[in-house]
């Protein structure tokens, strides 16, 4: 009980000095409470629409997936004939069941040719209007479609787009476009987690989703009373046979939610990785301000000792204080955590993906997450400092506050310190010079955890020689002021240097991410200028198939030298060592496409591959199947018929564009799959006439002005996209980074606080001899800069090597390039300057407005 009391008193003693340390527990708690509360209720969202819209049990076509996705390379979903919905209405158990026609296939525009999809990245479903829609959708205005010409619209969607009853729309497929005008919209039962729904009658969706009458999609099937739906799973089954997929609601459900799961785990596993990062920060900001406090209650420790207190009593006393600090925090954290989840909900519904508060999905495991994981750490983080203090000495009561240093100590960490960086280098030496990528990975992380720890533990040896350079060059031209400030950062190095070390943590990351990013796009960058010879790309975002009639209208365009079609397909190959590899990707194309990419050949000519009856395959496919020039391969095609095709070139397997590709011609692939069913381009490449690229570039546009759904890039365009793809990629990363750097920076307001409580009487002293209170805040402020520009060199430098050796692994996927992003460097660099400033700004403001006597009179 004396110990809790104890506790308590210099808990509430210093709530002033806990409190950027409770911050610190509260953010990294928050953050992880805040993860699981949003991803569980994503998933609550996405049930609960599963669950809606899966009737008992659903046939599909064989080819279909499980979530009911097109996978035809058609460009259209898989059917099944009409006649399977009679045949299930016989099937003993059978309520009722009709057929549904639907795409995600599909682009939706306006009447001005603007696209009505989702910016979410949300699917645009196209199908036809029925019960089973009805059960999740309510008519809210007009009235359900009849007829070709009326389609009927989501009320999210028609918001969004500001669409009413009687606007025109088109809806564009590989079968065409179908224009309509909206007889009604429609609104969720369940919310709607951002996709944009367009419904047709039935016959009209036939005809514009597959261009057949007579065809489903699905065969949705209600249970008679007193039937499961397992039992009416078999029934269905034996009455259609074999060649159709039966599903359950719930394998529908689980089948979709398995594929919604997979993205949502990768952004709760990333996030809560980020919260890490903040709680390894915050470990630095507890350990330096328990230690400080030890430090700063010597004598006060002494004293307990002298009159009886135990060492396991002061120890426990201090790890009190941690427990207390833990509790309030992460109790604060929950709450906070909870806040945070409805704000993503709220940014996640301002890009177009809505998610309704109703759904906020608060599982009893979060809060007990939070709060274990919170005094946990705490109290970890405090058992260092309460360990010391366990050690203090009752004759500690006669001297100044302030335990001296160990010295032994310092000599053991300086020694493992070393051996930890030097591991960590030659982990990361391994890395780099790895010849695989799985091997180089494994040594990669392990350097990185080894130089990290290495360098938090050598930090304190690092800060007396780096704080002094940053000195010579930052400090001296400020006078003495600019020596004390120095001085005051090398008093206590450890200090100094775990300060440092929260900083620097984000930071090497930041570093180590833009130096692979701008790898990444400087080695694509080059790889295009090298391999790419054609002038324009034209392909859809959303991974659409490119029409005939699109295909036609780029050929009409004038000033085009050529036009080269490329097409995906799968099938399946028996190689002449006797295996057979089933859906194995091959690439056909127009034999200028040897032109338009140059690929590096180690065997042969790649315009021999475009030869009737032959294809190209890659070095390393060639080895692992014994492979030469003249080999011969049967080509069992995907809706069509065996081809013997004969090996004319063996390609490099080093290249990042089209890598690891097998090539044929689309005039092989014409003579073995019949017409109707040939794949559709997944890309067209045009390459303009001499000194005739821009106005071609203008008329593509124009020629493809009725196909929104394609894009047309010509290099600099696909350069600028790549990017930008990796810069959005990299400035959420940033975003969540920037969690870990809010509590570093709090770490150093942490330390210049308490660091001034320290030396009250010092600054007194200063103050009475005649420092004016400016020139104390400017020390103050540049102590502080001193110490944050000293993480941030640590930082920079560390992520800077850990990225160069990501950079070589990458190298073994063709991406060759190592690129340092200094104007990313140098900004960080001197944005950590201003952070050190900010961060001392309450600190130098209370040391400024001191009074000098009781400072003085301070004990």
């Amino acid at each position: 009980m004396t110990v809790l009391k104890t506790s308590m008193r210099n808990f509430f003693a210093h709530k002033g000095r806990m409190a950027l340390s409770a911050v610190a527990v509260l953010l990294s708690v928050a953050f992880v409470c805040g993860t699981l509360v949003f991803t569980d209720t994503m998933n609550t969202t996405f049930d609960k629409l599963f669950a809606a819209t899966s009737s008992d049990v659903t046939v599909s076509a064989k080819g279909a997936s499980d979530t009911g996705e097109t996978t035809a390379d058609n460009g259209k979903p898989p059917v099944m004939p009409a006649s399977v919905l009679d045949e299930v209405r016989k099937a003993p158990g059978v309520k009722s069941a009709e057929g549904s026609v639907f795409t995600s296939a599909a682009t939706v525009v306006d009447a001005d040719k603007d696209s009505l999809s989702p910016s979410s990245g949300a699917p645009t479903i196209v199908g036809g209007w029925n019960a089973n829609e009805a059960r999740t959708m309510k008519i809210t205005e007009g009235a359900a479609p009849k007829g070709s010409g009326q389609i009927m619209v989501d009320e999210d969607t028609a918001d969004k787009h500001h669409l009413k009853l009687g606007d025109e729309i088109g809806v564009i497929t590989a079968v065409g476009t179908h224009t309509a005008k909206i007889s009604g919209i429609a609104a969720f039962q369940v919310t709607n987690p951002g996709a944009a729904i367009f419904y047709l009658d039935t016959a009209t969706a036939q005809k514009a989703l597959v261009g057949e009458a007579n065809v489903f999609t699905n065969v949705n099937v209600t249970a008679a009373a007193g039937i499961s739906d397992e039992q009416l799973k078999k029934n269905v089954a034996a009455g259609i046979g074999a060649d159709y997929k039966v599903q359950t609601a719930k394998e529908t459900a689980d089948a979709n939610r398995k594929d919604v799961g997979s993205f949502l785990d990768v952004m709760k596993y990333a996030m809560l990785g980020f919260a890490g990062i903040a709680f390894l920060v915050g470990i630095f900001l507890i350990i330096n301000t328990f230690s400080m406090l030890v430090a700063q209650r010597t004598r006060e420790i002494g004293l307990m000792r002298a009159i009886g207190s135990s060492r396991k009593q002061v120890n426990r006393s201090v790890l009190v204080e941690a427990l207390l600090l833990g509790v309030v925090g992460s109790v604060l954290g929950v709450g906070a955590g909870v806040g945070i989840a409805v704000g993503l909900m709220k940014l996640m519904s301002m890009t177009g993906m809505n998610l309704s508060t109703d759904d906020l999905t608060v599982a009893w495991t979060t809060p007990v997450v939070g709060m274990v994981l919170g005094i946990v750490v705490t109290v970890l983080a405090a058992y260092l400092p309460a360990r010391r203090a366990g050690k203090v000495s009752p004759m500690a009561a006669l001297r100044d506050a302030g335990a001296p240093a160990d010295a032994k100590a310092g000599v053991v960490r300086a020694v493992i310190g070393l051996l930890l960086t030097v591991g960590g280098g030659a982990g990361l030496y391994l890395a780099s010079v790895a010849d695989k990528a799985a091997e180089g990975s494994m040594w990669l992380g392990l350097g990185v955890v080894l130089s990290l720890i290495g360098f938090v533990v050598i930090g304190p040896l690092l800060a007396g020689g780096v704080v002094r350079v940053l000195g010579a060059v930052l400090l001296r031209a400020f006078g003495p002021v600019g020596r004390m400030a120095e001085r005051n950062a090398l008093r206590n190095p450890r200090r100094t240097g775990a300060t440092g070390a929260a900083l620097m943590i984000g930071l090497a990351l930041v570093a180590c991410l833009s130096v692979v990013g701008s790898s990444m796009v400087a080695s694509a960058t080059e790889e295009l200028d090298k391999s790419v010879g054609t002038d324009f790309i034209i392909q859809s975002d959303k991974g659409e198939r490119v029409t005939a009639d699109a295909v036609q209208a780029i050929k009409s365009v004038p000033g085009l030298e050529r036009v080269t079609e490329y097409k995906g397909t799968q099938a399946d190959f028996t190689t002449p060592d006797g295996k057979t590899l089933d859906d194995t990707s091959i690439t056909a194309a127009d034999p200028t496409y040897a032109t338009d990419l140059r690929v590096e050949t180690v065997a042969g000519k790649l315009a021999d591959a475009y030869r009737l009856d032959s294809m190209s395959v890659h070095e390393k496919f060639a080895e692992d199947h014994k492979i030469k020039l003249g080999s011969q391969i049967s080509v069992a095609f995907k809706n069509g018929s065996t081809a013997r095709l004969t090996v004319r070139a063996i390609t490099s397997s080093d290249g990042v564009i089209d890598q690891g590709a097998m090539y044929t011609s689309i005039a092989t692939l014409k003579k073995y799959v019949p017409a109707g069913k040939l794949p559709l381009d997944q890309l067209v490449f045009a390459s303009a006439k001499d000194g005739q690229q821009d106005a071609a570039y203008t008329a593509l546009k124009s020629a493809l002005h009725d196909y929104p759904q394609y894009v047309v890039r010509d290099q600099t365009d696909y350069k600028q996209e790549l990017k930008d793809q990796i810069g959005q990629l990299l400035n959420l990363i940033y975003g969540l980074l920037a969690l870990a750097i809010i509590v570093a920076v709090l770490g150093v307001v942490n330390t210049l606080a308490l660091s001034v409580v320290e030396r009250t009487r010092e600054i007194g002293l200063m103050r009475a001899i005649g420092l004016s209170r400016r020139q104390l805040r400017r020390m103050i402020r540049m102590e502080s800069v001193v110490i944050a520009l000293f993480g941030a060199l640590l930082g920079l430098g560390l992520g800077m090597g850990w990225g160069a050796t990501a950079q070589q692994l990458l190298a073994l996927q063709g991406l060759d390039v190592l690129d340092i992003p200094w104007p990313t460097i140098i900004g960080v660099f001197i944005g950590s300057a201003f952070v050190g400033l900010f961060a001392a700004l309450i600190p130098a403001f209370r040391a400024g407005r001191m009074n000098v006597l009781n400072a003085i009179a301070t004990d």
